[in-house]
């Protein structure tokens, strides 16, 4: 089982940053790739983010504003985001595929074996 600790959250004003991060442990060697998703109250989850196999995907939302990246000698996913506003508030967590999700496929949160926590962002107007 792949554990996954999130952590960078907290509040910031409209057009400020935050870099949230991803920590797996157990079994990393498993891992196809690594997708940021966020919740908010009455919502479904939704896709931000994703980055496995050399490629880095992105909601329409958060292209531009958003950035991906991980380092592997620290199994660490990071998540820079940048310009936020008051739409991006929600809890956002990582997940982990381990079955090769394939384009597309990667943005659908079903396609993620294992979850973390979550991280709480709130982006004030």
């Amino acid at each position: 089982q792949v554990t996954l600790v999130e952590s960078g959250g907290g509040l910031v004003q409209a057009g400020g940053s935050l870099r949230l991060s991803c920590a797996a442990s157990n079994r990393t060697d498993r891992i196809q790739a690594t997708g940021w998703f966020r919740q908010s109250p009455g919502k479904e989850r939704e896709f931000v983010a994703a980055i496995g196999h050399g490629n880095r995907l992105y909601s329409d939302s958060v292209k531009g504003r958003f950035t991906i990246s991980r380092d592997d000698a620290k199994n660490t996913v990071s998540l820079q985001m940048n310009s936020l506003k008051p739409e991006d508030t929600a809890v956002y967590y990582c997940a982990v595929d381990l079955h090769y999700c394939s384009g597309s496929g990667c943005y659908n949160r079903y396609a993620y074996d294992y979850w973390g926590q979550g991280t709480q962002v709130t982006v004030s107007s």
